[in-house]
């Protein structure tokens, strides 16, 4: 290694070989607990229609229980960001995980709609606050030159939980139905605070920049909030864009397309495939075009998809259209990680990402509902094919009005 090269973590002095292996274990930890989550957030959206039927309501009644999810998140990502930036990443992400446990027991023991939409509501805010501590624990250890790849390794962790919820289903819900499949959760969640607390080192870069009080803190925080503003905007249209087409995707192949339970779970898988080819191969491109230039790039691509994905005249273009359709959308969502870790100053970096993110949820995470409702009234194909081309456009004019900060070094 050349000497003048210097460390993500410092900028301060050469990247020593135990260094520059000390970023998987953060990376998996990461992308383990993201994988968690999203496992449990799309499990509900295969078992809706089963939901609906138990507790006797419509597609979009049902469709409230991943809109209170998304509701919930911004309290998770402000309480838990918080918690990251003034006493470090891995101590909060262990609490969050071990509350994850908690969630996933009690989605399946809900005796009723209402219980059901305060379990969803509890889960939104473990979910919001995984996500931005998780990352920047993870890209504050990477290397500047891997980061864009290991970004799209982690957030594919999302995509991952999406295809291992579709295994899950197709297996099991057949022989046990949909409450004991949010049981299988815990075991795993409970592994991963083990691993956290033996295997993974608390962020360098927040041991060097960390503020010293509650007051130094609120300052920080208010400073940056022309930022915040701006990615609360951006990432409301990333939102748009992911949540807009995976979560009724479960429900408009069995609407439009008549699907069993197993046959939805395996396109959705199918799908899942691409979304982590996607968010692993424009990630790593992304070191080298740029975080912007890659998101538009993906997302151009795919509006060229929306009438294959939408309007497939059979199975196996409409398979074919499911997994380019994901592997474009999340590869424009592989880029987020390290977009935001390197747009965020250290000193917020723990909060302001999630934050932002999981604020953007709230306008989100009115697209289930807006789709739902708009199928009645025309299909899901058509509902799904407007919101996709129409927030494909938005993200790329929000992603081409932000900063670029690609191979900034952290706690420099």
């Amino acid at each position: 290694m050349s000497k003048k090269q210097t460390s993500p973590v410092s900028g301060a002095a050469p990247l020593q070989p135990a260094e520059a292996t000390s970023y998987r274990a953060p990376v998996i930890a990461g992308f383990s607990g993201w994988l968690l989550d999203a496992f449990d957030f799309f499990l509900v959206t295969f078992c809706l229609t089963a939901m609906a039927k138990e507790f006797h309501k419509t597609d979009a009644q049902i469709a409230l229980v991943i809109t209170m999810t998304l509701l919930f998140r911004p309290v998770g990502g402000f309480v838990f960001g918080l918690m990251a930036d003034r006493y470090g990443r891995r101590l909060p992400l262990m609490i969050n995980i071990g509350f994850f446990a908690f969630a996933e027991i009690l989605t399946g023991l809900a005796p009723n709609y209402t219980v059901l939409l305060i379990v969803r509501a509890l889960f939104g805010v473990v979910m919001g606050g995984n996500w931005g501590v998780g990352t920047s624990l993870a890209m504050e250890g990477a290397p500047v030159g891997k980061r864009g790849m290991l970004s799209g390794l982690l957030q594919e962790g999302y995509a991952a939980g999406n295809v291992l919820a579709a295994v899950s289903y197709f297996f099991l819900y057949g022989r046990i139905g949909w409450r004991p499949l949010f049981f299988l959760g815990s075991l795993p969640a409970i592994l991963l605070v083990l691993f956290i607390r033996f295997r993974v080192e608390e962020s360098k870069v927040w041991q060097k920049t960390r503020t010293t009080s509650w007051a130094e803190q609120g300052r920080e925080i208010i400073s940056y909030w022309k930022l915040f503003l701006y990615l609360v905007a951006f990432m409301t249209m990333m939102l748009f864009a992911s949540h807009g087409t995976q979560d009724m995707y479960p429900t408009f192949l069995q609407r439009g397309w008549h699907f069993t339970p197993a046959h939805r779970a395996v396109v959705t898988g199918i799908s899942g495939i691409g979304a982590i080819l996607g968010g692993i191969i424009f990630g790593h491109f992304s070191d080298r075009l740029g975080r912007r230039r890659t998101i538009i790039t993906a997302f151009i691509l795919g509006i060229l998809i929306v009438p294959l994905w939408a309007y497939a005249p059979n199975q196996g273009l409409l398979i074919t259209g499911a997994f380019l359709m994901q592997f474009m959308v999340q590869g424009a969502w592989g880029v987020i990680p390290a977009h935001l870790a390197e747009l965020s100053p250290d000193s917020v970096r723990g909060l302001l990402p999630g934050f932002a993110y999981q604020t953007a949820g709230i306008f989100a995470s009115t697209v289930v509902y807006i789709e739902a409702a708009y199928a009645q009234k025309t299909s899901y194909a058509s509902a799904m094919a407007l919101t996709a081309a129409s927030v494909f456009i938005l993200a790329s004019v929000m992603a081409a009005v932000g900063r670029e900060r690609r191979g900034h070094t952290f706690g420099a």
